[in-house]
């Protein structure tokens, strides 16, 4: 029989977020009685400096060997306590904290029901307690190197940062050159700079940085181990181009026969030729071979870019490369697309070129873009003279098409879009559809009241039902002007959508590898909102830009900032403590099935042949390994074992089955 702990409770009032609804004090008078425990009170701010030195009082007067602290989640001061623990002698790890904030006064309104599961929560807490054994903390080593997925904004000034602490940093970008959407760009808010003047010289600092390593045209394709040791394998995709050899004159891209693929980069409303750069101030200014547009690929003929090339640089026997490369902390900065509208069919965004989104109209208004700059119809290259912006299209939708959140920036760069239209076009005609405008950020709303005040933009409060295209080429908009409360029927020449941001779709693909976080709507998800914003809930993956939420580029390059002082913060320390709640083998038991070896995603356990003492039998077995430094402690092999042998350092089935009785007495 094991000999019980002598256990310490402490149960936090947190001003009135707990006490409002529990009773606390009936909390430490029920617990006073739980086998184990010695000592039992309450406070009003346990994690106050004051209440951590009660803890310490109580700890050296009671002799306790064990602590349970009643208060919020253990995300939030689960940390707090076991160091208060651990400076007044006791090891951190017997430490539990139940959470009666979030699980009991912040869900319940009867203080009754609410103050009977805090008793509950903290009896289970108890029982654990009772079977926790003190564990030490491992160490292991750190990669001083960083990788970055994503070679927008946020990617590019996230290694900037890094680079210039002295740490070396990748960056991998799928698409030829970095730059992100903030390369589509033409201008920004609130200023109107332009977006290439502000993007082109981080552009270039990061290339001529020799700290900073770039791979573009690449991706992520597999991703092992832990914080400050991550083994990432990264597919380096065939240009067809040799980045050594070629000059950037461009006489390739002039000279070559097939012109007709659409430009991602203007957002398929130009053609470009098979080998390209995406954009004037691409990095690297390397063309890459669109292998499925060219007719060389294709048909085995023409070969022209090779004959032209004075540098001899294109190689059509160019291979996919996979680079293994060794990194501290990885940070995610993946980026964002715009919705697909094919679900919107009552905006005619199919039906008309003439209706088109946001970024389509920042490459039409773009001096190098798909119209040179000009504003004109994409139908017939016609002047417009009347614009309607529909604003909210796919963002705070109420059923299944759109998304539910707002997208933060659509307001802004609506005002944006239309201030720059009637400064540069005065007899154009411009209204705003709007349900609210939202001006959250430093200057955006007196923004916003230049577009309206100033500029003579028309704002109407109201949604649009349906755009319809007539014989005669313009748009009839049919909505509702809810101040006017009337009906509104404006006839247009373009239509601007102001269509939802999403999360890059290669960003669950990622969080997979990563065995990161990610929402209903795949944004990433920080490990705390208020407390932990550019961290993940995986140790060593960081996040940066909009893969974590819709955010503007001031907010997006703040965050990149915070990102890379969290990642040097990792990459100072020579070692880090690892988590001592490792799986445990007990080869008794073990039959040598392999099953937790093909769950386990940190390729922590191995299997051996050792000799086995079976009580008094000798024999060789083939056995489970775990190997400590690299087990996270998720668990997944403990619930896959077939015969039980193996199981969780500090959260034992003996411990999970004593939380459990506890609960159902």
């Amino acid at each position: 029989m094991s000999v019980l702990q002598r256990i310490g409770v402490f149960v936090c009032h947190c001003g009135s977020n707990i006490a409002a609804t529990v009773d606390v004090k009936k909390v430490v008078e029920v617990i006073k009685n739980e086998p184990g425990v010695v000592h039992a009170e309450d406070y009003p701010y346990m994690c106050s400096e004051a209440g951590q030195s009660l803890i310490a009082k109580a700890i050296k007067e009671e002799n306790l060997t064990g602590i349970v602290v009643c208060s919020c989640s253990p995300r939030m001061h689960e940390a707090t306590f076991r160091k208060a623990a651990e400076k007044a002698g006791i090891n951190p790890y017997m430490v539990e904290i139940a959470n009666i904030r979030e699980q009991c006064s912040w869900i319940h309104k009867d203080m009754e029901e609410a103050t009977k599961k805090a008793v509950i929560l903290a009896r289970a807490a108890v029982a654990k307690v009772n079977l926790n054994a003190p564990l030490q903390a491992g160490e292991s080593r750190v990669t001083k190197r960083a990788l970055v997925i994503g070679g927008g904004i946020a990617g590019i000034q996230t290694a900037l940062d890094i680079a210039d602490a002295g740490y070396e940093v990748d960056i991998v970008e799928k698409t030829p050159s970095i730059g992100g959407r903030m390369s589509q760009l033409d201008k920004t808010f609130p200023t109107l700079d332009c977006s290439a003047c502000i993007l082109t010289p981080k552009m270039v600092d990061a290339a001529a940085n020799d700290k900073i390593n770039i791979y573009t045209y690449s991706e992520v394709e597999k991703v092992s181990g832990f914080v400050g040791d991550f083994t990432v394998d990264i597919r380096k995709k065939a240009r067809s181009v040799d980045i050594t050899k070629c000059t950037g004159c461009g006489l390739c891209q002039e000279k070559c026969p097939s012109k007709k693929a659409k430009s991602e980069f203007n957002r398929g409303l130009s053609t470009r030729s098979a080998i390209y750069t995406p954009f004037a101030q691409a990095i690297p200014n390397v063309p890459v071979i669109d292998r499925e547009n060219c007719i060389k690929f294709k048909t085995g003929k023409c070969g022209l870019c090779s004959k032209v090339c004075a540098a001899g640089a294109i190689d059509y026997d160019m291979k996919d490369e996979i680079i293994t490369e060794k990194y501290g902390a990885i940070v995610v900065a993946t980026g964002f697309d715009m919705i697909k509208l094919d679900k919107y069919g009552e905006f005619a965004y199919n039906e008309s070129k003439d209706v088109i989104t946001s970024l389509e109209l920042e490459r039409i208004m773009n001096a190098a873009g798909p119209t040179k700059g000009h504003l004109e119809r994409l139908s017939d290259g016609k002047a417009p003279k009347k614009m309607v912006f529909i604003q909210c299209v796919g963002s705070r939708c109420a059923d299944k098409r759109g998304k539910s959140y707002c997208s933060k920036i659509c307001c802004m760069y609506t005002a944006k879009h239309a201030m720059l239209i009637r400064d540069k076009y005065p007899d154009v005609d411009v209204t705003v559809f709007y349900i609210d405008v939202r001006t959250p950020g430093k200057n955006f709303d007196e923004f916003y009241r230049r577009a309206a005040e100033e500029y003579g933009v028309h704002y109407i409060k109201g949604q649009v039902g349906k755009v319809c295209p007539q014989s005669d080429g313009t748009l009839l908009v049919n909505g509702v002007d809810l101040l006017a409360d009337k009906q509104v029927k404006i006839e247009a020449d373009m239509v601007v959508l102001a269509a939802a941001i999403e999360p890059d779709p290669s960003v669950r693909h990622i969080a997979t590898m990563l065995t990161a976080s990610i929402d209903t709507n795949n944004f990433l998800t920080e490990a705390h909102p208020k407390l932990r914003p550019v961290e993940s809930p995986t140790a060593g993956v960081f996040l940066s830009g909009v893969c974590q939420g819709p955010k503007d580029i001031p907010e997006t390059v703040a965050q990149a900032g915070a990102a890379a002082v969290k990642v040097i913060g990792l990459l100072a320390k020579d070692k880090l403590m690892t988590n001592p709640c490792t799986a445990k083998p007990n080869e008794l038991l073990c039959n040598g099935c392999s099953t937790c070896e093909k769950v386990c995603p940190y390729g922590a356990i191995s299997y051996e042949t050792k000799l086995i003492n079976d009580h008094g039998v000798k024999e060789e077995r083939r056995v489970a390994s775990v190997n400590s430094a690299l087990c996270q402690g998720c668990g997944a092999c403990t619930v896959t074992c077939p015969s039980g042998a193996m199981d969780l350092q500090g959260f034992s089935n003996r411990q999970i089955i004593a939380e459990v009785d506890a609960i159902c007495r």
